[in-house]
C-alpha cells in the first residue's frame, strides 16, 4: 500500500517537479559556480519539509537536506551542474527534479519506514569532483543505501563507468615574431602537436579498456607571433583506479615528449582527485529493476546498453565507501546522446517529463523495498 501512496505523491507534485527542471535547464551553472540551482534544488526540498543546510562543509554550492530519524540512512545525490558551452547536455537538471522527487514522496513516511533521508545537493560532477571533495570532509559516511538516476538515451539499469583523471595540461616557450625572428621563438603551439601526435601513437599499445581524450583551449595569440603559451584539458580513462594508475604515466611521457621536442617547460596539474570504477549493491540495482519494469520502462540490451553506463563519474567513489546504484533513465532521444546540443534539448519535454516521475517513483519504491528487506532480516 505504501508504494501506491508515495507514486500518488510523487505524480501529485510533478508539475513543481517538471518546473524545477525547466528552470535549472533554462539556467545552467558550471562546475563549482551553480549558485541558483543549489538555492532552488534547497528551496523545493525545504517546500517539501526537509530541514536543509547550505554551503555544507564549507562549499557555496552544497548542501544536506534531511527528514526522518529512522535507523536505516538513505542517501539521494542531486546533481546539477551544466558542461561548459553546452549547457545540460547531461541532463543534470533531470537528476536533480528526480532526486526531489524521490525524497519529497518518502518523507512523510520516513518514521514509519524506519528511515532518515539525507538528500546531498553536490556540486561540480562534470569534471570538478564535488563528490569526492565532500566525501573528504566526511559526508556520506555510514549511508546504508546512496542512490540517483541519470537521464541518457535508453534505460540501463547497472552503471560501470570508468575511472578517470583530468588534468590541466600547459606548456611554457617563448614569443617571436614569426616571420622576422622565428628561430629566437620557443614554439608552445608545437609541443602541444608532438604531444597529440604521440598519444595517437600510444593509443595502439594501450588497452582497449582506456581511452585519452582532450582539448586545447588556448592555443596561441596572433598567427604572426610564435605562441609562448598553450593549455589543455585532459582526460584519462581505464577500467578501475588501478588500470589507471599503471597507464598514466605512458600518457605523461607523451606529454613530457612535446616539451623535449621543442624546448617548452611543461606543467600538469591535477583538475580535481580521479573518479573511481563503480560498485553497485546488487540488491538494491535488482530491486530499481523491478521497479522501473512496473512502471513499465524497458531496459536496453547489447550494444547500446554498454555505452553511457561507461560514463565516468564521481558516484563511483562515493560507492566505493558506501552500498549504492546510479541507474540510467531513457529519454528517448536517439540519436541525440549525452554531452551533445540535441541532447540537451531533449532534457525538457514530455519523454524527459516521464523519466523524473518514472525514476522518481522507482527511486523511492526502490528504498522501500531495501529498507524492508533489512527489517526483515533482522
Amino acid at each position: 500500500m505504501v508504494k501506491q501512496v508515495v507514486a500518488d505523491a510523487v505524480a501529485g507534485r510533478h508539475d513543481r517537479l517538471v518546473a524545477l527542471s525547466e528552470r535549472l535547464h533554462a539556467h545552467p551553472e558550471t562546475a563549482w559556480e551553480e549558485r541558483d540551482a543549489a538555492r532552488w534544488v534547497g528551496a523545493a526540498l525545504a517546500e517539501a519539509g526537509f530541514d536543509v543546510a547550505t554551503e555544507y562543509l564549507g562549499f557555496e554550492t552544497a548542501f544536506l537536506a534531511t527528514a526522518g530519524s529512522g535507523p536505516f540512512r538513505l542517501g539521494i545525490c542531486a546533481e546539477y551542474d551544466a558542461l561548459p558551452g553546452l549547457g545540460h547536455a547531461c541532463g543534470h537538471n533531470l537528476i536533480a527534479a528526480t532526486s526531489v522527487g524521490a525524497a519529497a514522496a518518502l518523507a512523510p513516511y520516513a518514521d514509519e519506514l524506519g528511515l532518515r533521508i539525507e538528500v546531498y545537493g553536490t556540486p561540480a560532477e562534470e569534471g570538478g569532483g564535488g563528490k569526492i571533495e565532500l566525501l573528504d570532509r566526511g559526508a556520506f559516511a555510514g549511508l546504508d543505501l546512496a542512490m540517483m538516476a541519470h537521464p541518457a538515451p535508453v534505460d540501463v539499469a547497472e552503471a560501470r563507468p570508468f575511472a578517470v583523471s583530468h588534468s590541466h595540461v600547459s606548456y611554457h616557450g617563448k614569443a617571436a615574431h614569426a616571420a622576422a625572428y622565428p628561430e629566437q621563438g620557443v614554439n608552445a603551439a608545437d609541443a602541444f602537436t608532438v604531444a597529440q601526435v604521440a598519444i595517437g601513437l600510444l593509443r595502439q599499445q594501450l588497452p582497449n579498456t582506456v581511452r585519452v581524450h582532450g582539448v586545447v583551449t588556448r592555443g596561441g595569440e596572433a598567427p604572426n607571433a610564435i605562441p609562448e603559451r598553450t593549455e589543455g584539458r585532459w582526460y584519462v580513462r581505464a577500467e578501475s583506479l588501478a588500470e589507471l594508475a599503471e597507464v598514466e604515466p605512458s600518457v605523461r611521457r607523451c606529454f613530457e615528449a612535446g616539451a623535449l621536442a621543442t624546448g617548452c617547460e611543461l606543467e600538469i596539474v591535477p583538475e580535481s582527485q580521479p573518479y573511481a570504477e563503480f560498485r553497485a549493491d546488487e540488491a538494491a540495482l535488482a530491486a530499481y529493476r523491478r521497479n522501473a519494469e512496473a512502471l513499465g520502462r524497458r531496459f536496453a540490451t547489447g550494444g547500446m546498453a554498454a555505452r553511457m553506463n561507461r560514463a565516468s563519474t564521481d558516484m563511483g567513489n562515493v560507492s566505493q565507501v558506501v552500498p549504492a546504484i546510479h541507474p540510467y533513465v531513457g529519454i528517448d532521444s536517439l540519436p541525440a546522446l549525452n554531452h551533445q546540443k540535441e541532447f540537451a534539448a531533449q532534457c525538457v519535454g514530455a519523454a524527459a517529463e516521464r523519466a523524473i516521475r518514472d525514476a522518481a517513483t522507482a527511486l523511492a519504491w526502490t528504498a522501500i523495498d531495501v529498507v524492508s528487506a533489512r527489517g526483515a532480516d533482522r
